[in-house]
């Protein structure tokens, strides 16, 4: 039986979930995106808490989220990461290729001072 797009996205999400976890020293960098938004998230799996996050409704309402809007989440994340004093995460990148928007958010987040 053929898959449908969501249901292999979800299916290699589910085998990414199983390899890495966070924790509160060391989150997982959590990416989500839609037609028109990108959201990242740092988890401490632990608990079950969200320690931070930013998305492109933050950073531009009304556009799209582009490769440039992305890249932005991702130093917006970083800046918030390193307020709290988070150095170091473990990249999720939620079972989207790694190219695009989601290679632009992981590049934001090391020119922001996240190490992965």
């Amino acid at each position: 039986m053929a898959l449908n797009k969501l249901q292999k996205r979800t299916r290699i999400r589910m085998g990414i979930r199983n390899k890495i976890s966070g924790t509160a020293e060391k989150p997982r960098l959590s990416v989500f995106k839609s037609n028109t938004g990108i959201y990242a998230q740092l988890i401490d799996d632990i608990k079950g808490h969200t320690l931070a996050f930013a998305s492109s409704r933050e950073i531009a309402k009304d556009a799209t989220a582009n490769v440039g809007i992305s890249a932005n989440v991702g130093k917006k994340l970083a800046e918030r990461a390193k307020a709290q004093g988070i150095e170091v995460v473990v990249f999720d990148r939620g079972g989207y290729r790694y190219h695009g928007r989601v290679k632009a958010l992981a590049d934001g987040a090391r020119e922001g001072g996240l190490k992965f």
